[in-house]
């Protein structure tokens, strides 16, 4: 192949030599600068430096400086700078380090040294090349001039100092990443400041050098022929240019001398003639001093077959044209081409046939070409090397032509043009349309107007006049071209009117005299004029619609007085309407008397004085004028009378209560308006009546006369009818006693217009004086009533005597006594007294008496005889009611007895039927039956009521109890009443409880209030407990709401709370009067509706938009906007005006707003608006209350377009000294679509008028202007275009030169004082340096402080300014601002930025939020408010102003305000207002500038307000175990806001009081209650609140009370647990309610069944609450027994039952075999085998012992694992002295198993030393004695004293009962240590002996009972109760019976102290305790408890005298086998 020059490669090796070893000298002149070179030293690569003097480092500063080249430059020198220095250099590679000779410096004194040495350049720069890409490059410039300190340094470029990358006190200046744009002279400046002394100046060139690259290459590989010429392409670039070298398989070519290499000017190399020996590897390297690089190509030169280097190729024509088909061939030697189709060949060296030509390349030429040729063409080339062929496929298309051209058309300015241009073509080809207007083609790419459909359609929108011409269309395809013309004209609207002139009219008041001139008609004959009008400023509106349009005048007629008119016109032709004329000026037309009444009269009766009327204005188009006001006129209708006027002088005043009219007359009433111009008409008459009075005269000839005892009829005549002053409704008559002049009895009589009326008063009671009187009555209230007229009713028999009674009765005679009957009836003439023979009525006598005589002595009676007495008075009238009683002669009657056998049946809700048994009569017959009740609550506390009292049915057994209360628990008892007394009460009945029943009444003080716009606030009283007539749960209210103007469907509420006292109805329609009923309900029913109550609903703001709202552009700044009413359902209220919210859409975020007052004007004219621009609309009405809601969506009007504002941001980014490109950007008010642009430019200097012109697109910002003169000043202007023409131009002016830079900010940024508002500020600057480029605008920044950002405010203020105004700026906030200029160039830097400045106060944006009022006094309310949000205050809040007035239709007084001057205050109170008022409230905040709007008003209303006190003085009393008593004292009388309705008394337990309070509402003002079903012994917290008719007060401070103890629940749970065939552990829970404080528990447990004959029941006492267990050891083995478990507090609560059988269980482990015991020196070893598991596995064993001194079973070790055959129990933790019997018991998953065989006893006596035996201890003892004897007989007569007391003998009972009682805290031990003991014992034996008492253990209660009647055939017969006390024992001698936590060391049970099951389970026998005679006995003292677990035990015998083996006989006290002390 050859040989290849790899690039070159640099090895880096570092070195460093030596310095030369020679010191150095230097002397400078004292302030000239001394410069020491860097002594010369050999290194690589370049060696770190530092200087050092005197061995100290020198640091540059700013008189010594180090330079790159490592001089030090020492400036100023001075005499202290002489002395020796020397280089420290530092290889950073190898790390070698050299230290350089001295070099000694010298300064000399020079002679008039000057302080001031002008400055000069020690170290120039130098001109530096630096390679494209570095990271940077330092230019380094040292000067010397004195003094050092004011030498400055300065860096220019192009003139313009650079400030960045100057470093080292000026003297380097540092470029970062230079470019290109970095090249040029860079100067270096020194100077004095403050000196006048020429600066010093140097300069150096900074050039880039750019490493080479090619911009033209060989090929990788080249093949080559022989004896041809080749060419090798290398061409590179870079700075400096490289050069070129070649190189041949590594050898250059200048050493191949090689006459054919020929090496060409562009650097490429040519081989002529090659010969094979030239292939090889050719390279070409380009290098300069920024680089190298190389390229290289392999040229192959050698013989070879022909290779297509251009084969044939598929070819597509045009029939018609020439077709081509290439084939070009290489090869070696040149090969010969033929061509073929098919066989036939067309083309060869040697053949040519017409139309077919070979080409020289080798290609083949057809021409022309005709369809038939389409097909395939082969070409073949031959040469000596070889043959080869291909071919190309030949396709022919059909030619392309138009075959629908454009046609000629005329279309309307703004419109688009349609030209169709369709042509057909070869499917196969694509074709493409060119469209030229006037032979220029159009570019629809360069306008967004033109447009060219896929079709060939030339689509041309918004046409105008510059459209017209001549249009051709071209198809260009690659099957032929066409084209075709069309001619296109525009016409357009005609032009406006001209000079438009309106003139009143002298003949005719409301007429126009209208003048113009012709307007061009927009090519197109004007059809007709339209002429508008603007009245009074209205939007503008057509008046004539169609004038003639040869006309140039015309007469407007149609006018209205008094208005001001404007008038302007527009032509219409063919196209449309043009454009308006100017308006013209504003005519007044003179003023005339309104020509319309005012409408709408409406007149209704306000008292039965006064009418209001009201009305509306008269149409606002008959005003004429100004209206000035209204008069009113009024007379009697009817009536020819004169009328009486008022004059109502305000035209805003649409009301009038005349007053001082006549009761009850109608009359009629007009009503006009007038103006300046005189009175209107008047409206029609409307008629009126005033409202009814009360009449002012009583009837007349009354007459009145008693017709019976109980009735007075009454005639009478009406009265006058002038008198009775409205619609007669009645009469009432009215009668009272004389007596009793506050009972009046009235009865109401209707109205009868005939004749003479009469009526009667019934139901009066007999013989007594009344006086009567008659009154007439109208709706408005009673008349004067009659004179009073005397008389009485008549006599009548008189009522029943009282208090009949019998004394002196003997066998024959008895006197009867009595008194005169309540009820006289008239005159008591006499009594008469008779009796009989009980039941024979044949033996009557009767005795009439005189009226005087009280008693009466009847003898002849027949001994023990019943008689009947019967006693009645007399009078005129007869004999009255008599009164009688049954006696026995010789009998005193006695009290009867209690009746009994109650039985209640027939239950209705309201009574009751109670059978009875009548008790003992008492000898006398029953005069009345008494029915008590428990009423609601029942307990044994509650108290009874009477109910009902029957009389004179002394044989009744059944009694019906009227009156009930429907759904209440009821609970009768009775008595009976004789003539002597009551009987005693009977026994209560069963509890009863009544049916329900809707309830009876209605809820009272029905009261409703405005809430809300659309809510009412009704307020009743609830209906008390006893009115529910139901479940409670049940009790609701149900409100009725209707309106009052309309049938519209009833709204029903349903309120579910039977306390609620109010509701609010929500969902109302606004400002409506409604009318409302409340009824209670409960589950059966509703009751009566209460009275109709009437509110209104609150005004509101409309809920709806103004209809048909709509929009239409009038001019380019204009919108009319028109709408109609908001629908009258939905205005909710008075319209006040409308509110028009407009904003440009995209454009603006905040609307603006337009408000047009009155509600009869509905259009207005928007106006200054932004021109062809969208705006969105929306109408809205307003009432006092506030906004309503504007339509949605939004109205969307675009105004019309106009010429458009200047473009903005017009810049030159770059300036040529012959061309310059300028670039804009659109308008900031296109004020339509921007068609185009238009640039004009001229020099300055030349005629103002010469501008060079060009036009350019719509979508084009920029524009380059070439050809211009250099370094001369040119003005340019840009303006845009829309349809309505050119708009204003943008000019600026710009200087041909290349030396231009960046501006410098704006300076002295100042804010004038004078120039500062609340929400703008004017920024004064003065300009900067431009940078020889004209500053194109400036920028301005605002920063809100103290925290805002940087925001830009404008970035196209005018270049020209100086000043601007900043808007929209927050009041009262700081500011700080900066501002930017911006030139050609770019941007300069932000200027400094300007002091802080704040803007001014302004009103507070907001009102106060959140606000509300509420009532705090009868006469003043309380208003609360929150501040509005800071951002709204708009300065420094100085307090808020409460405006409020009380709310009348008619005229009320003004508004009043109160201000508040503390803006923290967030609260006022209202005083002093009226009461029963409605008043509206508004609040507003306030600063020093002024008021924040009005907050909504908020109505309240006035004389109601809630208790603002608690209830005082709190008392709670626990009166039982669920009741407590509440007592307190009312709210102080002048905080209670009126009359106390009632109470509310809250309360909870302690603790818990969100889970548990409850509320019981008092609707009465009493002070006490019981608050009932509470939980027992339970801590309550009390408070209470007052209410009245306004609400509730405060509660009270809790307070606290508790309810006594009760008896507590049954324990939560009855456990047992390990269950042997003796023993088991028997534990319970705790009461869920304790009731109490738990004092214990007793355990009671017997078996199911007897055993052995013998039921026994023990029961066990425990005292204390915190054990819950027991252990039992004396079960039968299989016996199922029952456990009962109660705990007690005060008393036992009940009992919780669990039955459980002893062991062993089904399925346990059989009883273990072979059990052995066997004893060594220390232990006790257990050994067994195993039994049968069972039916599970055994999974372990227990070992129960039985020692001798107990002989009971106990489990003695447990859990022994089930692998274990033995186990071992030292002797030392046995009993001494105690033999033990064990068994062993397996254990499975059902319990345990049957127990072993016992094995045999073991002694647990262990040997003992000397000092323990039996000689020793008697040696010891006799050596006491003496002593022990006198301390037991001195016990012993102490305890005498005490031995026998409170003895008492127990009763004879029949069966066996042990009880124990246990006190010790909750653990329990069966010991007889100082304990209480109660032993009731009795045991039935077969000889009819007893057992001997059984001791039990202090704090144990036991019992247990062998229930039998016979044992073995004996009866039961003795029984012996016993209360043991066993002697107190001394702590010596108590040693053994101690407390456990005293066991001595060697105690059985120390080693199961751990188990709870065997604790105090083996103590012994107390020891020297003496027992008395076992007849009574009881414990005195009792000690303290112990903590120990219980056992209790209990044995039973079945035989024999139980006197256990070793035991004293009966009648010792003798402890019970298996009983013992240490239980």
């Amino acid at each position: 192949m050859g040989a290849l020059l790899q690039r070159k490669s640099e090895i880096q090796v570092a070195y460093m030599g030596n310095f030369m070893d020679t010191d150095q000298r230097k002397t400078v002149s004292q302030g000239q600068a001394a410069v020491l070179e860097f002594l010369y030293i050999i290194s690589y690569p370049r060696p770190q430096v530092t200087w050092f003097r005197d061995g100290h480092k020198i640091i540059p500063s700013s008189r010594i400086a180090i330079t790159l080249e490592n001089q030090l430059v020492i400036l100023a020198a001075e005499a202290t700078d002489a002395g020796g220095y020397y280089v420290q250099a530092v290889n950073e590679k190898n790390g070698e380090n050299k230290t350089s000779p001295f070099l000694y410096l010298s300064v000399a004194n020079a002679n008039n040294v000057s302080d001031t040495t002008a400055p000069i350049i020690v170290v120039p720069p130098r001109n530096t090349s630096v390679v494209a890409g570095s990271s940077e490059i330092t230019l380094e410039c040292v000067a010397n001039a004195r003094p050092v300190e004011k030498l400055s340094m300065t860096w220019k470029r192009n003139g313009i100092k650079i400030s960045s990358g100057v470093n080292s006190f000026g003297r380097r200046l540092t470029i970062t990443n230079p470019t290109t744009a970095d090249i040029g002279m860079y100067f270096c400046e020194a100077e004095l400041k403050d000196s006048t002394v020429e600066p010093a100046r140097a300069k150096a060139f900074l050039s880039i050098m750019e490493p080479p690259y090619f911009t033209a290459e060989p090929e990788s590989r080249i093949l080559a022929e022989v004896e041809k010429t080749v060419d090798l392409l290398c061409q590179a670039m870079g700075v400096p240019i490289p050069t070129l070298a070649w190189y041949k398989d590594s050898v250059p070519i200048n050493e191949l001398q090689n006459p054919r290499y020929k090496v060409l000017t562009d650097g490429g190399l040519q081989i002529q003639r090659l010969h094979p020996d030239d292939s090889g590897i050719f390279q070409c390297f380009a290098s300069n001093k920024a680089g190298e690089i190389q390229t290289h190509t392999y040229l192959d030169v050698t013989n070879i077959t022909p290779t297509f280097t251009r084969p044939p190729m598929d070819t597509t024509v045009t029939e018609g044209m020439t077709a081509v088909l290439s084939c070009e061939v290489t090869g070696a030697p040149k090969p010969a081409i033929t061509w073929k189709r098919g066989n036939q060949i067309l083309a060869s060296g040697s053949v040519q046939i017409p139309r077919f030509i070979l080409l020289e390349s080798g290609g083949l030429q057809i021409i022309p070409v005709f369809l038939q040729d389409a097909g395939n063409y082969t070409c073949y080339a031959v040469n000596s090397e070889g043959a080869l062929n291909a071919f190309a496929i030949l396709t022919v298309w059909n030619r392309t032509s138009i075959v629908h051209p454009p046609e000629d058309s005329t279309v309307i300015k703004g419109t688009t043009a349609t030209l169709q241009c369709e042509a057909t073509h070869d499917p196969r080809i694509a074709i493409r349309y060119v469209w030229k207007k006037d032979g220029i083609v159009i570019n629809p790419a360069s306008s967004s107007r033109v447009t060219v459909e896929k079709g060939g359609t030339l689509l041309i929108s918004q046409t105008w006049s510059g459209d017209i011409g001549d249009y051709t269309c071209e198809v260009i395809s690659f099957g032929g071209n066409d084209s075709k013309k069309a001619r296109l004209e525009v016409i357009e609207l005609p032009h406006s009117p001209q000079n438009l002139l309106a003139i009143l009219n002298s003949s005719h008041s409301r007429s126009v005299m209208l003048s113009w001139v012709r307007p061009f008609d927009g090519n197109s004959p004007v059809l007709y004029y339209i002429v508008e009008l603007s009245e009074n400023n209205s939007p503008w509106k057509v008046h004539l619609s169609n004038v003639n349009p040869k006309m140039t005048s015309i007469t407007v007629s149609g006018l209205t007085p008094a208005r001001t008119y404007q008038f302007r016109m527009c032509a219409v032709n063919q196209v449309g309407k043009g454009q308006y004329s100017t308006e013209t000026s504003r005519l007044m037309l003179p003023e005339e008397p309104p020509s319309a009444p005012p409408k709408n009269i409406v007149a209704s009766g306000r008292t039965n004085q006064s009418i209001m009327v009201q009305w509306q204005p008269p149409p606002e188009s008959e005003h004429n004028g100004v209206l000035h006001g209204y008069i009113l006129r009024y007379r009697l209708a009817g009536l020819p009378g004169e009328y009486h006027y008022k004059n109502i002088t305000s035209a805003e005043i649409n009301y009038c209560l005349v007053k001082d009219l006549i009761i009850w007359t109608q009359y009629e009433i007009q009503v006009a308006s007038y103006n300046g111009a005189g009175l209107g008409a008047f409206s029609r008459a409307v008629t009126e009546y005033t409202l009814q009075g009360v009449p002012t005269a009583p009837p007349q000839n009354v007459q009145a006369e008693a017709v019976n005892s109980t009735t007075i009829q009454f005639l009478w005549n009406p009265p006058p009818q002038q008198f009775i002053n409205g619609i007669n409704q009645g009469y009432k008559l009215l009668a009272w006693p004389v007596a009793a002049p506050e009972s009046v009895t009235v009865v109401t009589i209707a109205p009868d217009f005939h004749g003479v009326h009469s009526g009667c008063i019934t139901n009066l009671k007999k013989f007594t004086a009344y006086y009567t009187s008659v009154l007439c009555f109208t709706t408005p209230g009673d008349g004067p009533q009659s004179p009073p007229e005397l008389l009485c009713t008549h006599e009548d028999k008189p009522g029943a005597v009282g208090h009949l009674s019998f004394t002196e009765i003997l066998d024959t005679s008895l006197k009867v006594s009595w008194q005169e009957p309540v009820e006289k009836n008239g005159i008591i003439t006499g009594y008469q007294i008779s009796w009989e023979v009980y039941s024979r009525n044949e033996s009557r006598l009767a005795r009439t008496l005189a009226n005087t005589t009280f008693e009466y002595k009847i003898t002849g009676l027949s001994s023990l005889t019943t008689y009947t007495i019967e006693v009645a008075a007399v009078t005129a009238k007869g004999t009255g009611l008599v009164t009688s009683s049954t006696i026995s002669s010789g009998v005193p009657p006695e009290l009867p007895g209690a009746p009994s056998n109650l039985v209640i049946s027939n239950i209705s809700p309201r009574s009751a039927t109670l059978q009875f048994r009548p008790g003992y009569d008492g000898k006398t017959s029953i005069s009345k039956w008494i029915v008590e009740g428990q009423v609601g609550v029942l307990g044994e506390e509650e108290e009874w009521v009477s109910l009902y009292e029957v009389e004179n049915e002394p044989d009744a057994q059944m009694l019906e109890i009227p009156n009930l209360i429907p759904y209440t628990h009821y609970r009768f008892r009775m008595r009976q009443v004789n003539i002597v007394g009551q009987s005693p009460l009977s026994q209560p009945s069963r509890v009863i409880q009544t049916l329900q029943a809707p309830p009876d009444v209605a809820p009272r003080s029905v009261t409703v209030r405005t809430a809300s716009e659309t809510s009412l606030w009704i307020r009743w009283m609830p209906l008390l407990d006893a009115q529910y007539n139901g479940n409670p749960e049940s009790v609701g209210y149900r409100i009725k709401v209707w309106r009052v103007d309309l049938q519209s469907p009833v709204l029903m509420k349903i309120i579910s709370d039977r306390l609620e006292r109010e509701y609010t109805v929500e969902d109302l329609e606004e400002w409506v009067e409604y009318e409302l009923q409340i009824q209670a309900f409960n589950a059966i029913g509703a009751g009566p509706w209460s009275e109709v109550v009437r509110s209104c609903t609150r005004e509101s703001v409309p809920s709806a938009p103004p209809e048909n709202v709509s929009a239409e552009a009038v001019s380019s700044t204009q919108i009319l906007l028109t709408w109609t009413s908001v629908p009258e359902p939905e205005q909710n209220g008075l319209i006040l005006g409308y509110k028009i919210l407009f904003k440009a859409k995209d454009l603006e975020s905040e609307p603006k707003a337009q408000i047009v007052r009155g509600n009869h004007t509905q259009s207005v004219l928007l106006a200054s608006l932004r021109k062809y621009v969208l705006y969105e609309i929306q109408v809205l009405a307003f009432t006092r209350i506030g906004d309503g809601v504007p339509n949605f969506p939004p109205v969307i009007e675009r105004t019309k377009d106009d010429a458009p504002g200047p473009p903005v941001r017009l810049v030159f980014p770059e300036v040529r000294l012959t061309s310059v490109r300028i670039v804009w950007q659109p308008p900031e008010e296109p004020n339509g679509i921007i068609l185009g642009y238009q640039i004009a430019y001229r020099l300055a200097t030349s005629s103002p008028n010469k501008f060079t012109t060009v036009e350019v697109g719509s979508t084009v910002r920029q524009f380059t202007a070439t050809d211009l003169s250099p370094e001369s000043a040119y003005i340019f202007r840009t303006s845009a275009k829309t349809r309505q023409g050119w708009g204003e131009p943008l000019e600026a002016t710009v200087i041909t030169t290349e030396k231009r830079e960046r501006p410098a900010p704006p300076r002295e940024l100042r804010i004038p004082q004078s120039e500062v508002s609340s929400q703008s500020l004017q920024l004064q600057w003065v300009p900067g340096s431009d940078g020889s480029s004209p500053i194109r605008y400036f920028t301005v920044q605002v920063q809100e402080l103290p925290n805002g950002e940087w925001k830009t405010y404008s970035s196209s203020i005018s270049h020209e300014a100086t000043s601007c105004v900043i808007e929209r700026l927050n009041p009262f906030t700081s500011y700080k601002l900066r501002l930017k200029a911006t030139n050609d160039i770019g941007d300069s830097d932000f200027s400094a930025e300007t002091e802080a400045v704040t803007t001014l106060q302004d009103v507070p944006g907001e009102p106060p939020r959140s606000v509300s009022v509420t009532p705090h006094t009868t006469s003043s309310v309380l208003v609360q408010w929150q501040p509005p949000k800071v951002e709204s205050l708009n300065g420094l809040l100085l307090g808020y102003r409460i405006y409020y007035r009380e709310l009348e239709y008619e005229t009320g007084p003004g508004t009043e305000s109160k201000t508040i001057k503390i803006p923290s205050s967030l609260r006022a109170e209202l005083t002093q207002l009226k009461k029963y008022k409605r008043y509206e409230v508004v609040i507003t905040a306030y600063n020093i500038i002024g008021e924040s709007p009005t907050s909504a008003p908020v109505e309240v209303f006035v004389g109601e307000a809630a208790p603002a006190m608690a209830p005082q003085n709190i008392q709670v009393n626990a009166l039982t175990a669920s009741q407590l008593e509440i007592a307190w004292d009312p709210p102080p009388v002048d905080s209670q806001n009126g009359n106390i309705q009632g109470y509310k008394i809250y309360y909870w337990e302690m603790g818990i009081q969100n889970d548990t309070e409850k509320v019981k509402v008092l609707f009465l003002p009493e002070t006490t209650v019981q608050l009932k079903n509470l939980t027992s012994h339970t801590k309550y917290m009390v408070c209470i609140s007052a209410f009245n008719a306004a609400g509730d007060g405060p509660r009270s401070s809790p307070r606290q009370g508790r309810t006594h103890q009760a008896a507590p629940s049954a324990p939560s749970f009855l456990a047992f647990s390990e269950i042997t065939c003796t023993t088991l552990n028997v534990s319970w829970g705790e009461p869920t309610a304790a009731n109490g404080i738990l004092q214990g528990y007793r355990v009671v447990y017997e078996p199911l069944a007897p055993v052995q004959g013998v039921s026994k029941v023990v029961t066990v006492d425990i005292k204390g609450n915190w054990q819950r267990w027991l252990k039992v050891r004396d079960l039968n083995k299989g016996v199922t027994y029952l456990f009962r478990v109660q705990a007690r507090t005060i008393t036992y609560g009940p009992e919780l039952q669990a039955n459980v059988t002893a062991g062993p269980a089904k399925g346990s482990p059989g009883s273990p075999q072979e059990i052995l015991a066997t004893k060594s020196a220390s232990g006790l070893t257990l050994q067994w085998t195993e039994g049968d598991s069972g039916d599970k596995p055994t999974t372990g064993y227990i070992i129960e012992a039985r020692p001798s001194d107990e002989g009971l079973w106990d489990t003695f070790a447990k859990d022994i694992p089930r692998s274990a055959t033995s186990y071992t129990v030292g002797l030392d933790k046995l009993k001494q002295g105690v033999s033990y019997e064990f068994r062993v018991v397996a254990v499975n998953e059902f319990g345990y198993g049957e127990p072993s065989i016992p094995s045999a006893a073991v002694s647990a006596q262990m040997e003992t030393p000397f000092y323990e035996e039996w000689w020793f201890l008697l040696v010891m003892a006799l050596s006491s004695l003496i002593l022990i004897l006198l301390v037991v007989f001195a016990l012993v007569l102490h305890g005498q004293s005490r031995k026998y007391k409170n003895c008492s003998t127990g009763k004879n009972i029949s069966n066996v009962e042990e009880s124990v009682t246990l006190d010790n805290g909750g653990f329990t031990a069966l010991e007889l240590n100082s304990r209480h003991l109660n032993v009731k014992s009795t045991f039935s034996k077969k000889n009819g002996t007893r057992s001997p008492p059984r001791p039990s253990p202090g704090g144990l209660h036991y019992s247990d009972e062998d229930i039998c009647n016979k044992y073995n055939g004996a009866v039961l017969t003795e029984s012996v109760a016993l209360n043991e006390k066993p002697l107190e024992v001394s702590e010596s001698e108590a040693t053994d019976s101690d407390y456990e936590d005293e066991l001595p060391k060697h105690s059985f049970v120390n080693h199961y102290m751990s188990d709870p099951t065997y604790y105090n389970s083996w103590k012994r026998q107390q020891k020297s305790v003496k027992h008395p005679t076992p007849y009574r006995y009881e414990e005195c003292a009792a000690s303290e408890t112990e903590p120990y677990f219980q056992t209790v035990i209990t044995t039973q015998s079945t035989g024999g005298v139980y006197t256990p083996t070793g035991q004293p006989a009966s009648g010792s006290r003798t402890p019970v086998t298996g009983f013992s002390s240490f239980v």
